[in-house]
């Protein structure tokens, strides 16, 4: 069900909210109204999952890639919008490093970083001491994130690229952040049980949640699509994502919720039961 606290503290959208929103569609690819014109996406809303990963391939490979890899760094060669963004990912991945950090336990296991960008969340897990193996769809992203591995002189972490899906093998920590943005509805499920399938342990997963101050974030920017060419994104009921963690053998540990201005983030973590 839905964290009534964390429901509690989100923004009730403003008419000043919403016009920042507006005006931030032309900019970037944020979290939620990151989503190209309605004209495309009603004409295309019947297309497979094939080409929701292929469109997201190609972007993270070419104009996304120079984006979001100045937005995942200390790059000042971003806008408002995107330096909140910055700011959105960077809180939810220091909680994950604090929840591990507490635990305590994390040197010498294993963990699998399915979709992960330029290594925000990878690298200082190896730089813990756990043996890393992180995977993205975009080449160019991990490549990146293997030099910023190689930079640092981190030898415990290997960096390639494959689709979610293709990933295998069995992992103490599964973690996938910020990813499930580009995952259509109808596979929300799947990809979670797929993510399980990988874990002996533990899932950690994040997610834009649907709700109905996110939902009517989403559609205003559909209403007025920048000239950018973004990918789709999409919002999660948290429900469907809790059902598939339990449907797995997985139990919901801890929980956190991130919100600025532009980037929504709902955090999980499973353990298996």
């Amino acid at each position: 069900g839905e964290c009534r606290a964390c429901e509690s503290k989100m923004k009730t959208p403003t008419a000043a909210a919403l016009l920042l929103l507006v005006g931030a569609v032309s900019q970037s690819n944020a979290f939620v109204p990151s989503v190209s014109s309605a004209s495309r996406s009603s004409s295309r809303a019947f297309m497979s999952t094939v080409d929701d990963k292929t469109e997201v391939r190609e972007y993270f490979n070419n104009e996304g890639f120079s984006r979001w890899n100045k937005i995942y760094s200390e790059s000042d060669d971003v806008n408002s919008v995107q330096l909140d963004i910055r700011n959105g990912h960077d809180q939810t991945i220091a909680k994950i490093l604090r929840w591990i950090e507490a635990d305590g336990d994390i040197k010498g296991k294993t963990v699998c970083d399915c979709g992960c960008g330029v290594g925000s969340l990878a690298i200082p897990l190896a730089q813990m001491g756990a043996k890393i193996s992180a995977s993205d769809i975009s080449d160019a992203m991990a490549k990146e994130a293997g030099a910023r591995a190689k930079s640092m002189g981190i030898k415990n972490a290997k960096f390639y690229t494959s689709d979610l899906e293709s990933v295998t093998g069995k992992y103490n920590t599964v973690t996938c952040v910020d990813v499930a943005i580009h995952y259509p509805t109808d596979k929300m499920a799947e990809m979670v049980g797929h993510l399980c399938s990988l874990s002996t342990d533990r899932v950690l997963i994040s997610f834009a949640p649907k709700t109905w101050y996110y939902s009517a974030l989403k559609k205003v920017g559909e209403l007025f699509p920048g000239p950018s060419k973004t990918t789709r994104a999409y919002l999660h009921e948290e429900s469907v994502v809790r059902n598939a963690l339990s449907k797995a053998g997985f139990e919901v540990t801890r929980e956190e919720m991130t919100g600025t201005n532009f980037y929504f983030s709902r955090l999980l973590e499973a353990k298996r039961v």
